[in-house]
């Protein structure tokens, strides 16, 4: 399945510095995530010019590279290459900020869990809807089994927690799960149900409470047991560690996981519901303001792997997310449409179909690849989206709008906020949707009558010798003798060729510099590094049409090189207005060479030389 990505595999692999660059490597849902030995030998301008990848990164200390939707099927052959990494020690050397390292640990405690949480979204988001449109009732078995399908994973929350934040301590994810078991168990529920005080060896007193679905306490746990681990695996010999290390780990860790850290953990869990529902009460709008509006900054930087699993703790501990959710899905949204109006916009056809497919993506919430290909490197289409997430996150958040599931951040995600038998949630993240879009669209579109005009385009740049002048438009070549303009015929302003356009667009003969382009657009001066003074007249008497039907990508004064877009013209619309579309392409100082030659050939693209100028007086 994944075999057709060997090569690109192999690239990446070798860009990065070679497998025994590598300590780790693994995926998310659209990039690769490499944990270097040496930065420095990753080569990143090669691999942010790779057409198969979208942009190259390091962030958090992890060597990003963004490949899209079928990351997966590339990491499979990367993972042929490098073969197993998971004991690969990483470089000691390596210093990190302390964000960094917190953000490093979030993300990789919450990220493999991902998956898990989006799937039970969902079950949640399709029983929410079976249930509004009467399809089923509370009271059913169907209701009742539905239910459990989507809440088992909230409900063992800690164990999967406690396995991922295991395998990022690199301490015995199975033992990690195990503990967190302890914390579940249904006879340890029922003592805390009973209410009666519960001692171990009627010393030790252990702190009634419930662990189920929660997410701090069981954090806490695997990191103390992490070191705990270690250190029985460094003291005890070899020949007894795989009985006893498993159970001092279980006979250390189960009392101080109900009797300290739990209830510690439990605790902290408290005060952060007690901030959850103070933000909930007394400044809704903020979250969801400065995700919808900053999230694509922080997804550049990382920080969106620390603040997302607020979303989850939130959760966990209330029942709703209201913190990073939102604010998500109107960003992601945002970006879409700046990326559609992008694609409706731009006359790159290369942008217009990465534009095309990643806002199509970036609707279904995965939104990397438009904005690493289409919406960062033009800006205008990143600030629009900033804009509009930040208007749409301002209503969710005054509407105190709150999703009871996580899950994809895309218009699938719209369901999650179906729940509490009502729809005002989900009515209400419509609206602030639409807010994103219509913001989003009319500032994208205002900006782009401004950076898309003044965007060059280019063609293939190819090699002339010295003198040689490529044709600057596509189409039949005739001696300037032709043109239906006295002016032109008699070469009175210069020696040059006549062309009878086959398209549009006017391109640069040769590297120079536009000393004249006339308000009207229809012609253009351009002069040679080598000094040649090139007029290029788009039409006869075309001057009449003030501008109409002309769209010009350069201005005066500005540097260009040969093969860049200058002029687009409405050849149809021009032919309609009853004007000629023959391009006469003069030489404005001929006096100064002593011979210009036209090529003798009929049919004239980019890359063919139409004119010899030779030997300066």
């Amino acid at each position: 399945m994944s075999q057709k990505y060997n090569d690109l595999a192999q690239k990446i692999v070798s860009l990065v510095g070679g497998k025994e660059n590598i300590n780790t490597v693994y995926h998310c849902q659209t990039r690769l995530r490499f944990k270097l030995k040496d930065e420095s030998k990753a080569n990143q301008d090669a691999l942010n010019n790779m057409d198969s990848v979208a942009k190259c990164l390091i962030s958090g200390g992890v060597f990003q590279v963004v490949i899209g939707t079928h990351v997966k099927d590339v990491f499979e052959e990367v993972e042929k290459i490098v073969g197993p990494l998971e004991n690969k020690e990483q470089d000691q050397s390596e210093k990190k900020g302390i964000l960094s390292v917190i953000i490093d640990f979030i993300s990789g405690t919450f990220q493999p869990i991902i998956p898990a949480l989006s799937g039970a979204g969902m079950v949640k988001a399709v029983l929410a809807i079976l249930i509004t449109f009467k399809i089923i009732s509370t009271e059913s078995q169907t209701y009742y089994i539905l239910n459990f399908f989507a809440d088992a994973v909230f409900y063992f929350l800690p164990m999967m927690l406690a396995y991922s934040e295991a395998q990022k301590l690199r301490c015995n994810p199975i033992l990690a799960a195990s503990v967190a078991g302890i914390m579940m168990h249904p006879n340890w529920n029922a003592l805390v149900s009973a209410g009666k005080a519960v001692k171990l060896f009627e010393v030790i007193p252990f702190t009634l409470t419930t662990y189920t679905s929660t997410v701090i306490p069981v954090i806490l746990v695997v990191l103390v047991q992490s070191y705990i681990e270690k250190y029985l695996e460094k003291w005890i010999p070899q020949a007894v560690k795989l009985v006893f290390v498993p159970m001092l780990t279980f006979l250390i860790m189960g009392p101080l996981a109900l009797a300290v850290l739990g209830p510690i953990g439990s605790v902290l869990g408290g005060y952060l519901a007690t901030f959850f529902k103070f933000l909930s009460t007394t400044a809704a709008w903020a979250p969801a303001v400065l995700i919808g509006g900053f999230l694509p900054i922080m997804v550049m930087f990382g920080l969106h792997n620390g603040v997302a699993p607020l979303g989850v703790m939130q959760m966990g501990e209330l029942g709703y997310d209201s913190i990073f959710g939102p604010g998500c899905v109107c960003s992601n949204i945002a970006q879409a449409t700046a990326s559609s109006v992008v694609a409706l916009r731009t006359k790159d056809k290369k942008m217009k179909q990465l534009a095309t497919s990643g806002s199509i993506t970036a609707y279904m919430g995965i939104t990397e690849p438009t904005l690493y290909g289409v919406n960062l490197p033009k800006k205008y289409p990143l600030i629009a989206s900033m804009i509009g997430g930040a208007a749409g996150g301002l209503y969710a958040g005054l509407t105190h709008t709150h999703r009871f599931a996580t899950g994809s951040s895309g218009l699938p995600a719209v369901f999650l906020y179906i729940g509490n038998d009502t729809m005002t949630y989900f009515y209400n993240i419509l609206i602030a949707l639409v807010i994103s879009f219509v913001v989003t669209a009319i500032v994208t579109y205002v900006l782009s009558l401004k950076f898309e005009n003044q965007e060059v385009q280019t063609i293939e740049k190819v090699h002339v010798n010295k003198g040689e002048i490529l044709s600057p438009i596509q189409g039949k070549l005739y001696p300037l003798s032709d043109a239906k303009d006295e002016a032109f015929a008699s070469e009175t302003l210069g020696k040059g060729a006549l062309i009878q356009p086959s398209n549009g667009k006017v391109y640069a003969p040769f590297d120079g510099t536009i000393v004249t382009l006339f308000p009207t657009k229809h012609a253009i001066g351009i002069v040679s590094d080598d000094g040649i003074e090139m007029l290029i007249h788009f039409g006869i008497d075309t001057v009449n049409l003030n501008g109409q039907h002309f769209t010009a990508f350069i201005e005066q004064g500005m540097k260009v090189k040969q093969g860049d877009l200058l002029l687009e013209a409405d050849i149809e619309k021009i032919k309609a207005a009853g004007y000629e579309t023959q391009v006469p392409v003069i030489i404005t100082n001929s006096f100064n060479y002593q011979n210009i030659e036209l090529s003798s050939k009929e049919d004239v693209s980019y890359q063919d030389v139409i004119l010899k100028v030779k030997g300066e007086k």
